[in-house]
């Protein structure tokens, strides 16, 4: 890397559901990043961000609305728009049955 400076920059973020409340779509614009420049991270709770373009670096991080299944997650990204469809974890998978005396 030259001696440019690099200057950082929060990215146009849109985070939508389903009408069912399934799954949440996260959409991310990155105009001129190419596509191995893109670095996300995403737990059950939040995700995280960089992306590289020249001496433009996007960054962004952000907790969801509801906790999400990482590992199911998704991502495509096209003409400079990352979208990334994650699926809300259902409230109930870790639940316990107590028996009832």
């Amino acid at each position: 890397m030259s001696d440019e400076k690099v200057i950082s920059l929060s990215p146009n973020v849109c985070f939508d559901t389903d009408e069912d409340q399934k799954n949440g779509t996260l959409e991310i614009a990155l105009p001129g990043v190419k596509k191995e420049d893109i670095d996300l991270k995403i737990n059950e709770d939040s995700y995280s961000l960089t992306a590289v373009r020249g001496d433009l670096k996007y960054v962004a991080s952000q907790a969801f609305c509801c906790p999400v299944v990482p590992e199911k997650a998704t991502a495509k990204y096209e003409n400079g728009l990352l979208q990334i469809e994650v699926p809300f974890k259902d409230s109930m998978e870790d639940a316990v049955t107590v028996k009832v005396q």
